[in-house]
């Protein structure tokens, strides 16, 4: 501590439209500064190299989850905030033993049955786009498949225009009250109440994820009315997330040269898509955590009670430890990305997401000998997310 320095401080908002539709020349300039920078729009630490995330993620003891994964803090007074999430925004040990029931539910097993559906699901909507041709890979293509197949697995209510303006709701929440949260908020207000309801064990099917969370809460594996909030959990995160890894993985596929024809050789290969996309256009590309003590980061002098970010979709770019990091490459080693997190809040969600993205590619890659860019992909500014709102694409069956 004693050698360590105060951070640089940049003066750049990463949450103005003009960022968020094109994050990587902020993020270059956030992982220039140095190992922690100081952002001072919004009087927060961040970190946007590879290593720091890791540490940040991993080290509870330093940096916690309790002040809440967005950028307001639920521990100060008078603070605007959502209820605290459950199992997100809970360290360990308490993080542990939720987080066993929620593995026992998700295990590799339980997630394999969901396959045959999933393939089917997915062999049908492909079948049914190569009659058009061309195609919104978004609405078409990932909104269709997830809602389909996930909304099966969890077994919960849905509608369409409810659960994407309680997404955006979400993940608008989680950066500061400006415009794209005030818009957000007021489009998912009528919502609210649907949604709340939606959670409850009477509006759950038989057999599905959300059953088993009750299950187990009437076992006394978790508290009362744990069960609900863990379905929110699902439901929030769960689509929004596989939607924008989807259309992300989709948009490389079809624009960066031979990769499309290289994956069709090495079929097998089908899961490195996904993984390399998800890399390249990180979903959720911020999360934040709280400074428990003075600490230092890379000889970085940090003061206690402070949030700090983290910059998921910068660190996933980090040439200290991805070469040719910008450039699509289905042969890349991609294990230790972090677009699913690492550590003790590694996404709860993401065999699913892995399942589901293997499954659509699959049958894209049985049918389609080429997909082609049909016109110009439109990026959606969202305050958490990298996500496209609309990307035209011309499939070229076999």
């Amino acid at each position: 501590m004693a050698d360590a320095i105060a951070p640089p401080s940049l003066d750049i908002d990463p949450y103005s439209t003009d960022v968020l539709l094109d994050p990587y020349p902020f993020h270059e300039t956030l992982r220039d500064a140095g190992p922690v920078a100081h952002v001072a729009a919004h009087d927060v630490y961040a970190v946007g190299r590879y290593d720091e995330a890791v540490a940040v993620f991993t080290d509870h003891r330093r940096f916690s989850t309790t002040g809440g994964i967005g950028l307001a803090d639920a521990r100060k007074p008078g603070a605007s905030f959502r209820p605290l999430n459950a199992l997100l925004e809970v360290d360990p040990p308490d993080h542990t033993a939720l987080r066993s029931v929620v593995n026992k539910v998700l295990s590799p097993a339980a997630v394999r049955q969901w396959r045959v559906d999933m393939q089917r699901d997915a062999e049908a909507l492909v079948d049914a786009l190569l009659d058009r041709r061309e195609v919104d890979a978004v609405t078409d293509m990932a909104e269709a498949y997830v809602f389909k197949v996930f909304v099966d697995a969890v077994g919960v209510r849905f509608d369409r225009d409810a659960i994407l303006a309680i997404g955006d709701m979400s993940f608008n929440q989680s950066g500061p009250q400006n415009a794209l949260y005030h818009r957000a908020m007021a489009r998912a207000q009528p919502y609210l109440a649907w949604f709340e309801e939606s959670q409850q064990r009477h509006n759950v099917a038989p057999g599905g994820i959300a059953e088993k969370f009750f299950l187990a809460e009437d076992a006394g594996e978790v508290q009362p009315g744990i069960a609900s909030n863990l379905v929110r959990t699902f439901v929030r995160g769960g689509m929004d997330s596989t939607i924008a890894g989807l259309g992300s993985t989709l948009l490389h596929l079809a624009s960066a040269h031979g990769q499309w024809d290289w994956l069709r050789a090495n079929p097998q290969k089908v899961r490195a898509a996904f993984e390399e996309g998800t890399r390249m256009e990180t979903p959720f590309q911020t999360t934040y955590r709280v400074t428990m003590c003075d600490t230092e980061l890379g000889g970085i002098a940090l003061e206690a009670d402070r949030k700090i970010a983290i910059f998921i979709g910068a660190a996933n770019r980090d040439p200290r430890r991805w070469p040719d990091p910008d450039r699509f490459d289905l042969r890349r080693q991609t294990v230790g990305h972090l677009a699913f997190g690492t550590g003790d809040h590694n996404c709860i969600g993401q065999m699913i997401a892995r399942l589901e993205a293997e499954c659509l590619l699959a049958a894209l890659l049985a049918r389609v000998r080429a997909i082609e860019p049909a016109g110009a992909p439109v990026w959606r500014p969202v305050n958490q997310m990298r996500t496209l709102d609309r990307l035209p694409l011309r499939l070229v069956p076999l």
